[in-house]
């Protein structure tokens, strides 16, 4: 049985998507591509039916992931019953997930930087209004906690 994970951030252009490449990529290249689902999705509907920032699209490229086919969503009251854990880019997005979430389905809820303990922070940061170094340290964070999630989610398969 695949483990179903949406990613979650503001607009769905930016973090979320790059989390839902990048996962997608780690996981085929580790061979595990047929243990995982991976999605993303937005708490504000602002960019729906757009591709990921530009910005965020080049600095995934220069990595070696495609973020080119995936169109930004706003999270539905499905995703709280199809998905197994649904992990917010940051504080915000999840408190905001945890007023619409059915209660029943609270426990999928998260912080995806919950798996990269070792960089003491459990936030991605938004870098919509910065410059392109932002959309670097965003790979950087995606990457290492990408690397958590699928070594401890395999393991307890």
């Amino acid at each position: 049985m695949r483990e179903r994970i949406l990613f979650v951030c503001m607009g769905n252009i930016c973090r979320s998507p790059t989390a839902e490449g990048v996962a997608r990529e780690l996981a085929k290249r580790r061979g595990l591509q047929d243990f995982f689902e991976f999605d993303s999705a937005g708490t504000h509907g602002y960019h729906v039916g757009n591709p990921p920032d530009r910005r965020a699209q080049e600095a995934a490229k220069r990595r070696g992931y495609d973020l080119s086919g995936l169109r930004a969503r706003q999270v539905n009251e499905f995703d709280f019953v199809r998905f197994d854990r649904i992990l917010a880019m940051d504080r915000d997005n999840l408190a905001l997930l945890r007023q619409v979430c059915p209660l029943e389905h609270h426990g999928k809820l998260g912080l995806f930087l919950e798996f990269a303990p070792q960089r003491g922070i459990d936030e991605v940061p938004d870098p919509y209004y910065g410059g392109p170094e932002g959309f670097e340290i965003v790979l950087d964070l995606v990457e290492e906690a990408t690397e958590g999630l699928l070594s401890r989610l395999h393991r307890q398969k």
